[in-house]
């Protein structure tokens, strides 16, 4: 059976593998298409394209955008948008300047809690522009300071944890319009992370639509049947795309899987057209 998955990782934000090695792993599971949607920047996707070809596997430029709305922080992810369209990296690498930001000030906490790391031991870990908690979490995995990334969170970089700095993001308005102007797709990310349910996900997904969203993702590592069914039911109510991906990330979680999620994620091939269809007209 054809897979596909529309939401995948590399080193160029916070997953561990290259480009490369997640198409290795997509060819391994049988993916057809995929979808790499790094954190705020595009680089890996070129990488992928050219690892992919030689094995019929069709990579769909895509990304992965924080923002807020109001007082709530929404992911959306972007596909089939020109990715080397200039103003929309501009864009990107706005984005991506927050994050820079952030993590000194992130650091600055650890070091005053007696945890020693500097910002160049993140900027190595991360390999890349696309600069975040995950990686400062690695660091001090790495240092000892704790026993895996979650703990990292759990102890210091979740919200409301001692090292926590919240991070400037843009209206999420505004990043579906970059991507629609890049002649892309946007879609709202795992649903279920929105904190809403029923008709106040109704609300949040029309005013979004108003905006400019086209799609949802509905088929998601961590949904279960009832939650798949429910999402699929609110795409259709509003007339918005399905889309589904794993959020493969590597060693972070290793229990989600390229193409498989935790081993029963099911995306089926046929919501790629109407995405190509869409990103056309």
């Amino acid at each position: 059976m054809a897979r596909i998955d529309l939401h995948l990782h590399t080193r160029y934000s916070d997953g561990s593998l290259t480009p490369a090695e997640v198409v290795a792993l997509a060819h391994h599971a049988g993916v057809t298409a995929m979808a790499i949607t790094d954190h705020d920047i595009v680089d890996g996707v070129p990488h992928a394209m050219e690892a992919a070809t030689p094995l019929g596997i069709e990579v769909i430029p895509g990304v992965e955008l924080s923002s807020r709305l109001n007082e709530q922080e929404l992911h959306v992810l972007g596909y089939f948008f020109d990715w080397q369209d200039s103003t929309f990296r501009d864009h990107l690498a706005q984005q991506r300047l927050s994050r820079n930001v952030r993590i000194p000030q992130i650091i600055e906490r650890l070091n005053t809690l007696g945890l020693e790391l500097s910002e160049e031991e993140v900027k190595v870990k991360a390999g890349s522009d696309s600069i975040g908690r995950p990686h400062v979490a690695q660091v001090l995995v790495d240092k000892g300071y704790v026993q895996d990334t979650r703990e990292a969170f759990e102890r210091y970089l979740k919200e409301g944890a001692p090292a926590y700095v919240s991070r400037m993001l843009s209206d999420t308005r505004d990043v579906i319009a970059w991507i629609r102007n890049a002649g892309g797709v946007p879609v709202l990310a795992h649903p279920t992370w929105t904190r809403c349910q029923g008709e106040p996900l109704y609300r949040l997904c029309a005013c979004l639509k108003d905006a400019g969203l086209l799609g949802l993702e509905v088929f998601y590592s961590s949904h279960n049947r009832k939650q798949t069914s429910r999402f699929l039911e609110l795409a259709k109510r509003l007339d918005l795309l399905v889309t589904g991906g794993s959020d493969f990330h590597g060693a972070a979680n290793p229990t989600i899987h390229v193409g498989l999620g935790k081993g029963t994620l099911k995306i089926p091939a046929t919501l790629l057209d109407p995405l190509r269809r869409a990103a056309r007209s």
